[in-house]
């Protein structure tokens, strides 16, 4: 089966893709010696959305997540690679 036949589109958030995926936000943030709230401030961010989505309360569409991955200074291919392992 391929990948798409095993994807349901609206996994919950307690699901391993999305735990893995908030890890993820989380340490590359953390490698950046940056707090929520400073992450927030430099990207104009409001601290609550930073909140969230290391949360998993806010998901983030296609457009945001490229420019979050920009931000994080990490390149978004890293981050489909991270969603396949644990989608796989």
């Amino acid at each position: 089966m391929g990948l798409m036949e095993n994807l349901k589109f609206r996994k919950s958030i307690h699901s391993k893709e999305h735990v893995n995926l908030r890890k993820f936000w989380k340490s590359k943030r953390e490698a950046l010696g940056l707090s929520q709230r400073a992450f927030a401030r430099k990207h104009n961010y409001d601290y609550s959305l930073i909140s969230k989505i290391e949360r998993g309360d806010r998901r983030l569409d296609s457009i945001e997540t490229v420019q979050y991955c920009e931000n994080l200074k990490v390149n978004p291919y890293e981050l489909i690679d991270i969603i396949l392992e644990s989608v796989g």
